[in-house]
């Protein structure tokens, strides 16, 4: 196995000629866009109605349309517990599951493009030992990069780490590589964690780098998303979790303010403590020390809009081309052996995990979601992207976003006048 850097990542930052000012998206009017900013007025009372609910404590709502923001607005509370912090639209959230459609596939797509590994590859080219599918009489059916990143690989959705357990990646690909496989790759659809965790290794294998340090230095300090970053942590002596390395917008701030203090928290972790600039997903925090291919991964609503200008763009902004067009088409396209699915390499057009489009949008649209209560709506057809952030795992884990994505999709769909 290739061994990864770990050189203390601001040194990495201070060293890259790509990392760039920040240039956020122009932002303009709606009917600049051809929007109806009355219409749009909808999203904000579905977005209060669901905040006086309980459902989320608050949110950040960006659209993006012909390469402007038409839309950005931040509603209710980042903080409810122990104090009430007001959100603002430049809050940096959780994505949860939403890094594996922004950051591990896009990677993947890279590397897939530059030569270094190709979707029907078996993944124990790249992971010695990985176990392929058995069936009853003994026979194997190989599991292939195409199968990690559209969910078909047979791989369980997850498992439960110890919680007294250290990082230690290694462990978790260990344990992945021989899990029982539920059925034969490319026949069956399961959303997996594990899927992206593997894919993470055979990044991390064929780039010589870790994930953060990849897709920074080749997608987000490219485009100047300069809020978005993976955060390291582990336990210290006395069992308690701290950041072991900061973010990249730490250098950013004003001087003795805290990094922290623009972070969404998540979930109470005891009397006295919240989660707050690391991971929620335990596998994430937990066996991968905060960088992990299926979370991990932290934004802005801002740098989100970005990173989706760029996709509709067909894989180039403000003069950096992050991938090739035909690349970028890829990621929003349904391969052949997955059609039944409705999963692209690493995104998802019509699964059952898909709702957050919602009815309004073309058949073009893409999307993907986070535990934590993000999402992100991509219509090439219409040009128009839904980001929609919020922490609804705040305090307790009792909020509820499927149906709020969904109606906030309509409502901005139904604002398209042309």
């Amino acid at each position: 196995m290739r061994k990864i850097s770990r050189i203390p990542f601001l040194l990495i930052l201070a060293a890259m000629p790509t990392f760039c000012m920040a240039q956020p998206l122009k932002q303009v009017r709606p009917e600049k866009v051809g929007m109806n900013s009355q219409k749009l007025l909808k999203a904000d009372s579905i977005i209060d109605e669901a905040i006086k609910q309980g459902d989320i404590p608050g949110a950040v709502l960006a659209v993006v349309r012909h390469g402007q923001m038409a839309y950005l607005k931040a509603y209710g509370n980042r903080q409810l517990w122990p104090t009430k912090v007001p959100m603002t639209t430049n809050t940096i959230f959780d994505m949860a599951s939403c890094s594996k459609a922004m950051s591990t596939a896009i990677s993947a797509l890279i590397l897939c493009e530059e030569g270094k590994f190709r979707m029907l590859d078996a993944v124990n080219r790249y992971i010695p030992g990985f176990e392929d599918y058995k069936d009853e009489s003994g026979e194997t059916t190989t599991i292939r990069i195409q199968h990690l990143m559209t969910h078909t690989s047979g791989l369980p959705a997850y498992y439960s780490p110890a919680r007294d357990a250290v990082p230690d990646p290694d462990a978790a690909i260990e344990r992945i590589s021989h899990m029982r496989r539920g059925f034969e790759p490319g026949t069956g659809f399961r959303y997996s964690c594990l899927n992206f965790i593997t894919l993470q290794r055979i990044v991390e294998t064929v780039s010589g780098m870790s994930l953060r340090e990849f897709s920074r230095k080749r997608i987000f300090a490219p485009l100047g998303m300069n809020h978005t970053d993976y955060i390291p942590c582990a336990p210290g002596a006395d069992g308690v979790w701290r950041n072991t390395d900061q973010p990249c917008w730490a250098k950013l701030m004003p001087e003795g303010e805290d990094w922290r203090s623009i972070v969404a928290p998540t979930t109470k972790q005891g009397p006295d403590s919240v989660l707050c600039g690391m991971v929620h997903d335990p596998l994430a925090r937990i066996m991968n020390g905060g960088i992990s291919g299926n979370a991990g991964l932290f934004t802005s609503a801002e740098d989100a809009a970005i990173l989706c200008a760029m996709l509709q763009n067909d894989g180039e902004w403000n003069g950096k081309r992050i991938m090739s067009k035909q690349t970028a088409r890829l990621l929003r396209t349904v391969p052949r052996f997955a059609e039944e699915f409705g999963r692209t390499f690493g995104w998802d057009c019509y699964s059952d995990y898909a709702s957050c489009n919602g009815d309004l949008f073309s058949k073009q649209t893409y999307c993907h979601t986070g535990f934590t209560g993000t999402g992100v709506v991509i219509d090439p057809e219409l040009d128009c992207s839904v980001i929609l952030l919020t922490n609804a795992v705040h305090p307790d884990e009792g909020g509820a976003t499927v149906r709020l994505r969904s109606v906030v999709s309509n409502a901005v769909a139904a604002s398209i006048e042309h």
